[in-house]
């Protein structure tokens, strides 16, 4: 991606100077981008990833549901404007759950009157930007957003996975204190797994950084890892199959 950072979301690219995660304030926060703008949506994912957040996007409300229902997110970036069940209806619903109604949720939306933004923070929303916008500025609105809210623990060095435990800075696996041996591409797929822990990440997102086009390549290494994570890798209980998407980790 070649354009500035500067040139706001919603009519151009998004690109920035930062060089990865170690650069960004996300230190690991996960948040949920729900827009059924596909080229916005992987815009920003591509964007915050860069900032050092966990990013996983849904193109409508339904899916951001089920998502939701499934996995913790630290915060819901969530557009206004979408087909069958508005943002609105949607960051209602929040609200209204109690497992979820502390869930910070940032609304984006092409309508900036100050009626539709009164509306959106009457149904609940922490923050509100009108399309089009500076990522940077998205940036720190969800900065500021989760300094006021608190959010989850940071995600930890290590995770647990049974009698396994893998080291993600080290890129180890160890099993009752053994090594045991990974390949490079197995370190870094089980690492990319174990940053989105719990939730589930698309096959194409995980073979991004090789020359497989087509996926096969990571289905290999997963039946590799099950070899090395699971007591019994046909019927696995750690690095588990999402039908239709891809793969998640789910750790102890």
């Amino acid at each position: 991606m070649h354009d500035d950072s500067r040139h706001p979301v919603g009519k151009t690219r998004v690109s920035g100077s930062r060089s990865g995660p170690v650069a960004g304030q996300g230190s690991g926060r996960h948040l949920l981008i729900v827009d059924d703008d596909d080229r916005i949506r992987e815009l920003l994912k591509e964007y915050l990833a860069r900032e050092g957040y966990r990013v996983t996007g849904a193109a409508h409300a339904a899916a951001a549901r089920r998502l939701m229902e499934l996995i913790e997110f630290d915060l819901v970036v969530l557009d206004i404007m979408m087909p069958g069940e508005s943002g609105l209806e949607l960051t209602s619903w929040v609200r209204n759950k109690a497992v979820l109604s502390r869930t910070p949720v940032l609304l984006l939306t092409a309508r900036g009157e100050a009626d539709d933004r009164v509306e959106g923070l009457s149904r609940g929303a922490d923050d509100y930007m009108t399309k089009p916008f500076d990522p940077r500025e998205l940036v720190l609105r969800i900065e500021a957003i989760l300094r006021r809210t608190g959010g989850k623990p940071l995600t930890p060095r290590e995770i647990r996975l049974g009698t396994a435990m893998f080291d993600m800075e080290r890129l180890e696996l160890t099993r009752d204190g053994a090594p045991l041996r990974l390949t490079e591409a197995e370190a870094q797929l089980l690492k990319t797994l174990a940053l989105h822990a719990h939730a589930p990440v698309e096959r194409m997102d995980l073979s991004s950084d090789t020359a497989d086009i087509t996926g096969r390549a990571v289905d290999v290494q997963v039946t590799r890892l099950r070899r090395k994570l699971e007591a019994d890798p046909k019927n696995p209980r750690y690095l588990q199959t999402v039908r239709g998407i891809g793969y998640m980790l789910a750790p102890d």
